[in-house]
């Protein structure tokens, strides 16, 4: 018996030598003698690629590694290996490893960039990426979707890689579980470094999405721990999670847009995440949907969202729901959670004639909830005694019927060594366990590329002094690095060709209202990919432009932006933009989306146009152009279109915007030039947050205002409507008396 078990072992041992003498190191440097080996991988060889730019490179690692010998591919020095163009890589089979390289300057030409399977048959198990990066690789469609990373198979690892900058359709990392060789199946995403994703402007734009809601009911089994998320702004639901029995723990979420959201799929477990919102703009938390959610020991701090992008959200249901809607929430556990300056937490949100199936089954306990403002953050939509709240501590006066679960005591909050807010009395049992590891985004990602801010803000480089003629100023916003200051000399600049602006520029007159342009195109400036203009105490004249129909000042390129743009004008004159009808201030392209429009103490005079065209988006699918529109302290006088065109259509909840804020403006004469069909001065469509306050309104059409979806937020307030009709709000999806404020306005002759 012992001399068979020493042959056994001997063959054992025999066997392992056998794949180590086999195993070979390869350094490769070009595509064609990586594709002569690819098919003939065998365990324990190394793959590694010479440094330097690898152009559609499609990558297909396969083969069977073991534990101890994995088929590895890396970079000869990590991030000097690039891939672009049109590059990807795929793994399929057991044990593989891939490791330092880096996307950049392209976009897949499949659906992911990474993808662990080859096809739908031959996927990745017992595999990992680790130190790779993903850097602004999209596709040049913005609605064209894709993957960063797609994960399927099983037990599959994707840790320490950066990602930044994703901006076209599609979830930045996809848990895929479309079949069964793809559930349960316990893949780890760890300490990633998430960076920024800007706004996308409709659903579409998750960091972060596990499952689907066709296989929502199947279990996954995937950690995601320690990984950081910075400013990830893409849509409502940061991470998406749509299968059961997950683990989202130790992560950190620094100022991003949007929740972690329990969207569908059973007991799932939420636990000693961080939530930094330093008070941005739609900052949410956590987002509670379906059966046997844990969520514990979370701190949330500075947060601002609300709705479904609140701190807290426990949502209502739908009975008997769909796999692909809002399951009921039932047996969720909400206990020891830290909230401090946390504006919203909303029980039974989203309640409507189709979501009316309240919480049940639950408790709230031992959470502590501290606003410093002495406001308490709780809104209650339906019926809440489904959620049982017992020794929970809060410095102000809850709602009433919550009181008898929530105490209110004076709590003094300090610092701990971990830089999060803890009570000083010790005697205070709720909250979030002290000793949290806030994880340091410097301990996330690669360490050997930077993490260098996505958006470069205006007046943030050097300033250039231009002379009083074309040539200089062309010369100076070509050489001009992103962030610099063009100040002009007085004088005219009558500028012959059109200005395309790829980077952020600021152009201001050195003397406010003494540089004045003129211009012989259609439009003087045109904003690309990479551009962002702001404007200052200049003079704009049209009286150069050609005499045709549907001039502009301003335009975004015509189709296919992929990048956010910012737009600012400011204590600037725009004069004679009438030398023929439908001369427009500034036209969005189709699929351009403007983080900001911000229009400041300037003065419009004779305009045959539109101001603002912000409405191509017209298909309802809950696209729109801008995020922010900003208008404060104007003149506009004589203006034959609207002010405002702002469009945005369809029933999708997974957006922020459109907001639009307008103050201490003066209109006389707007908006009632035959060619404009909406007939209003001012035209707001499904615009989530409208504020119209001290504006008068003289000799001018009216502001109409459609609400559509999401609940949307509207004051009209404090104008004055002079020989103009009163502001005309409309419901369209919603039966009953609009939702609008209007209130303090000044109406004179309301017969007009």
């Amino acid at each position: 018996m012992r001399l068979i078990s020493t042959i056994k072992l001997s063959l054992v041992l025999i066997g392992c030598l056998s794949a180590q003498i086999a195993a070979k190191d390869y350094f490769l440097d070009n595509k064609q003698d990586f594709n002569d080996i690819a098919a003939n991988l065998v365990a324990g060889d190394k793959v590694v690629l010479k440094n330097g730019t690898w152009l559609d490179f499609e990558i297909l690692l396969q083969g069977q590694g073991t534990k101890n010998a994995p088929i590895t591919l890396t970079a000869e020095t990590h991030g000097k290996v690039i891939l672009s163009g049109q590059s990807n890589l795929r793994l399929a089979g057991q044990y593989l490893e891939v490791s330092g390289l880096v996307f950049k300057e392209g976009y897949t030409p499949s659906s992911a960039v990474i993808e662990f399977r080859r096809n739908k048959k031959e996927l990745a198990y017992h595999s990992r990426v680790t130190n790779v990066v993903i850097d602004n690789y999209n596709n040049p469609d913005k609605r064209e979707s894709d993957y960063w990373v797609a994960l399927y198979g099983q037990h599959n690892r994707f840790d320490h890689s950066h990602l930044v900058g994703k901006r076209n359709k599609g979830v930045t990392v996809a848990v895929r579980l479309n079949s069964e060789q793809s559930q349960q199946n316990y893949h780890q995403i760890d300490h990633n470094f998430f960076g920024y994703r800007p706004t996308f402007g409709s659903n579409g734009g998750e960091t972060l999405r596990i499952g689907t809601s066709h296989y929502s009911l199947s279990d996954s089994f995937t950690v995601v721990e320690n990984n950081y998320f910075e400013r990830t702004n893409g849509e409502v639901e940061i991470i998406s999670v749509k299968s059961g029995k997950n683990q989202i723990r130790n992560n950190v979420f620094f100022e991003s847009r949007g929740t972690l959201t329990l969207r569908h799929g059973n007991g799932n477990v939420i636990e000693e995440n961080i939530f930094f919102g330093n008070g941005v703009d739609h900052t949410g938390g956590i987002r509670i949907i379906n059966k046997d959610q844990i969520v514990r020991n979370n701190y949330l701090e500075g947060l601002t969202g609300y709705r479904f992008g609140s701190g807290f959200t426990v949502m209502n249901g739908v009975p008997n729901s769909p796999i692909n809607r809002y399951h009921q929430v039932e047996n969720a556990t909400l206990e020891n959670n830290t909230f401090v300056n946390v504006s919203h937490v909303q029980l039974a949100a989203g309640s409507d004639a189709e979501r009316s199936a309240a919480p049940i089954n639950s408790v709230m306990k031992n959470n502590l909830i501290i606003n410093q403002n002495g406001e308490q953050p709780f809104t209650t939509f339906d019926d809440v005694s489904g959620i049982a709240l017992t020794n929970n501590v809060a410095n102000t006066t809850v709602l009433k019927e919550l009181a008898y679960g929530v105490k209110k005591q004076n709590v003094t909050l300090s610092k701990a060594s971990n830089g999060l807010l803890y009570p000083k009395s010790s005697n205070v049992k709720a909250g979030a366990k002290r000793g949290l590891k806030v994880l340091k985004k410097d301990d996330t990602g690669v360490s050997w590329y930077p993490k260098i801010a996505q958006v470069v803000e205006f007046d943030s480089g050097k300033m250039h002094q231009v002379k009083a003629n074309v040539s200089d100023l062309l010369n100076a916003i070509n050489n001009a690095q992103s962030g610099d200051v063009l100040a002009l000399a007085d004088g005219q600049y009558d500028v012959s060709k059109l200005i395309k602006i790829s980077k952020a520029l600021t152009i201001k007159a050195k003397n406010p209202g003494e540089a004045k342009l003129t211009y012989q195109r259609s439009t003087l400036f045109e904003i690309h990919d990479g551009g962002s203009l702001k404007l200052d105490g200049l003079v704009i004249s049209g009286e150069s432009a050609p005499d045709a129909i549907g001039n502009s000042v301003l335009r975004t390129q015509k189709w296919g932006m992929v990048d956010n743009y910012r737009f600012e004008i400011r204590n600037s004159q725009l004069i004679k933009l009438d030398i023929n009808h439908s001369f427009h201030f500034f036209v969005t392209g189709k699929g351009a989306m403007a983080d900001e429009i911000t229009l400041t103490n300037n003065t419009f005079n004779n305009v045959t146009g539109d101001i603002l065209r912000l409405n191509t988006e017209i298909e309802d699918l809950g696209i729109y152009n801008a995020e922010y529109v900003t208008v404060i302290g104007n003149n506009f006088n004589d203006v034959k279109g609207g002010l405002l065109k702002l469009y945005r259509g369809g029933s999708d909840e997974s957006t922020f915007g459109p907001h639009f804020e307008m103050k201490n403006n003066t209109l006389n004469n707007v908006g009632l030039g035959k060619r404009n069909k909406e007939k209003a001065s001012i035209y707001v469509h499904g615009v989530q947050l409208t504020e119209i306050e001290n504006n008068e309104f003289v000799n001018s059409a009216p502001v109409v205002i459609e609400h559509t979806v999401g609940e949307p937020i509207t004051e009209v307030s404090r104008n004055t409507f002079d020989a103009t009709s009163a502001p005309s709000v409309k419901e369209l999806r919603i039966a009953g008396s609009h939702t609008a404020i209007l209130e303090d306005n000044n109406v004179i002759n309301k017969a007009l």
